[in-house]
């Protein structure tokens, strides 16, 4: 039996792979990691640089962009626990929990922006432009990261403090008393995907009556009207987009506090819960693939920062829609 720490003996054991599979699964998830901070950067790039992109929509876009960024660098902590041992120390330990949720939870928060933004935009269109503005979104951005990390502090407080709760010395354990559970489930997962939930299914309903509507209602059409049409669709198609992503999201996270539902202890080990994880993680690598596949601005926005294109003046101003 080998150990993590072979001089001590309450160390954890370390689990026995073979040699090739450990290596495979180095190289698949080093290449994820390295695939989900690229991809999340380009989405930063592309909506920071050019101006036609400084949308609402495309700002609250920007901020998961920036989350599911830092995802790929949590990829790295996964990547040292394949082995089964935990070599950074009680104090890193908890940062990387705190670390973790505070990523989750402010994702979570996101996509509670992005359903009420298209919720607004399909359901109260004419005061979309004065209900949703950029200010606006920025200071809910602001809002949604500020108490994400005060609620997690809150709750870790006691794990940062005295870090290294733990069976054996190499294992990466927190423990949350149990109001302390049932409140992050609560603020974290419930609330968030009770709202979610409601507000897509509104939208849908709507978005269903209009496409009807535009399929019976046959009337002549004039320049003002096609253009309101326009306008329509392309609000729907964002809508569908966005949906995409949402039901990608809750398909990936739905596991990931599944696990922290019906688990009989407040217990929380990296190892135990390592493929809920990484399922969640994965989530962030899927998001610019999903804007690849149904963003055009997006395609052409990669092609001349690969290009580098971006870097002449005025590139800025280039028509990117």
């Amino acid at each position: 039996v080998e150990l993590c720490f072979p001089h001590l003996n309450t160390s954890c054991r370390k689990p026995k792979h073979p040699h090739s599979h450990t290596v495979l699964i180095y190289i698949v998830l080093s290449f994820i990691s390295l695939l989900t901070a690229s991809l999340n950067l380009l989405v930063i790039i592309s909506i920071s640089h050019f101006k036609q992109l400084h949308t609402p929509t495309n700002l609250l876009l920007l901020s998961l962009a920036v989350s599911d960024f830092s995802v790929g660098f949590l990829w790295l902590f996964q990547i040292m626990l394949i082995d089964g041992c935990w070599f950074l120390g009680d104090f890193m330990c908890s940062l990387y929990f705190l670390v973790d949720f505070f990523i989750t939870s402010t994702s979570v928060g996101i996509m509670v922006l992005i359903s009420i933004d298209r919720y607004v935009a399909i359901c109260d269109p004419l005061h979309y432009s004065t209900k949703v503005t950029p200010k606006r979104v920025g200071v809910c951005v602001s809002l949604c990261w500020i108490c994400s990390l005060f609620f997690l502090c809150v709750l870790m407080k006691d794990n940062l403090k005295q870090p290294g709760t733990h069976f054996c010395v190499g294992e990466c354990v927190v423990v949350l008393k149990f109001i302390e559970h049932v409140v992050g489930l609560i603020l974290f997962f419930i609330v968030p995907i009770t709202v979610i939930m409601v507000l897509y299914m509104r939208v849908f309903v709507v978005v269903v009556s209009q496409a009807r509507a535009m399929r019976s209602h046959i009337v002549f059409v004039s320049y003002q009207h096609s253009v309101s049409v326009s306008a329509k669709k392309s609000e729907m198609k964002a809508a569908r987009t966005l949906g995409v992503v949402v039901i990608v999201f809750l398909i990936c996270m739905c596991p990931y506090f599944c696990v922290a539902l019906i688990s009989h202890d407040t217990l929380i080990n990296t190892s135990s819960s390592a493929f809920v994880i990484c399922l969640f993680y994965l989530n962030s690598s899927l998001n610019p693939m999903i804007y690849t596949f149904f963003y055009p601005w997006f395609r052409k926005s990669i092609r001349l920062i690969v290009t580098l294109k971006i870097m002449k003046p005025g590139s800025s101003e280039t028509n990117i829609l």
